[in-house]
């Protein structure tokens, strides 16, 4: 053991000795950096979070336009239950990992979202809350008007993003707004409008994704356009 122990003392230091110059220290260095994260330090969250947000809003998107009864409102929550939610709570963890702090803030926000829509969904429809009948309208006002101020506020964070990401956000936003106005008013027209745009920031998403999987199979990514604000 004492003879093997000095050989690779012996090694070690001929190692050592060999890089003199802070040329060579540079190099090792930069070779060092360049190693590739493996684990938990690999990969994009995207990949994750944008296909589980996007099945969850076509779900929702089809719910409003009509593809179910009215009174089926609950046909979207297998979905948005046990794949959007579980989905964008795991890549927001993924993201936090990887130090991708608005990635993380993006897709935990919008697991808040459909986890608390499914919630309110369950809650109303089997009286959880005790909420009075005369109340239900006004309790959905306050969901809607609650999460149309955060996601606005998301909205102006992403002004610095490329615009394609400020685009769905403010899709999501017009959604939001046009469900709100018919549920105030009692509009199946503002309704299912807010439903056709749901889709629409749906197939924005899908656009996202497919550039995301294109880089992570060794193509290039989709052009996403310039930031609105810069600076």
């Amino acid at each position: 053991m004492t003879a093997i122990g000095a050989s690779a003392n012996e090694s070690a230091q001929s190692g050592a000795a060999q890089i003199t110059s802070p040329a060579e220290v540079e190099v090792v260095e930069a070779v060092a950096v360049e190693a590739p994260a493996t684990g938990l330090m690999a990969g994009d969250p995207m990949a994750l979070g944008l296909p589980t947000f996007i099945v969850g809003s076509v779900a929702l998107g089809l719910t409003l336009v009509g593809m179910v009864p009215a009174a089926a409102v609950g046909a979207p929550l297998a979905i948005i239950l046990a794949a959007t939610s579980i989905g964008l709570f795991v890549a927001t963890i993924w993201a936090a990992v990887l130090g991708q702090s608005a990635v993380a803030s993006v897709f935990g926000t919008f697991a808040g979202f459909w986890l608390s829509y499914a919630v309110l969904v369950l809650g109303l429809t089997h009286n959880w809350f005790v909420i009075p009948a005369t109340a239900i309208v006004s309790t959905q006002e306050l969901f809607l008007t609650a999460w149309l101020i955060i996601i606005v506020a998301l909205t102006l964070a992403t002004l610095r993003l490329p615009v394609a990401f400020t685009a769905l956000l403010g899709l999501v936003d017009v959604a939001l707004l046009l469900v709100l106005l018919g549920t105030s008013q009692g509009s199946a027209g503002l309704s299912k409008a807010g439903g056709v745009v749901v889709l629409a920031f749906a197939a924005l998403g899908v656009y996202l994704y497919v550039g995301t999987a294109s880089a992570a199979t060794g193509g290039g990514p989709v052009p996403l356009g310039r930031p609105l604000l810069h600076g």
